[in-house]
């Protein structure tokens, strides 16, 4: 499965996506990254004011990698409408 996140909103979703396939709660994944379950919550639901290495942790712990591609020509509904 492959995602595209151009929002903090979307990120979240995706990541959330991706912790329920895997089929984690936030807590779970949370002790895996180390972090607060708040923090899973808090970045699922796309707060904008995440940090980086925060994102990076979580990634790993769910087996992800970002990935810098071109944007699609694709617009934020078009994308929206995915999720």
């Amino acid at each position: 499965m492959s995602l595209i996140a151009r929002t903090p909103k979307q990120l979240g979703e995706t990541l959330r996506r991706y912790r329920l396939s895997a089929g984690l709660s936030q807590a779970e994944l949370a002790a895996r990254a180390g972090i607060r379950q708040a923090t899973v919550s808090t970045i699922e639901a796309g707060h904008a004011a995440t940090r980086i290495d925060t994102i990076t942790t979580l990634l790993a712990a769910l087996d992800l990698e970002f990935t810098v591609a071109p944007r699609s020509k694709g617009s934020e509904q078009d994308i929206e409408a995915i999720f």
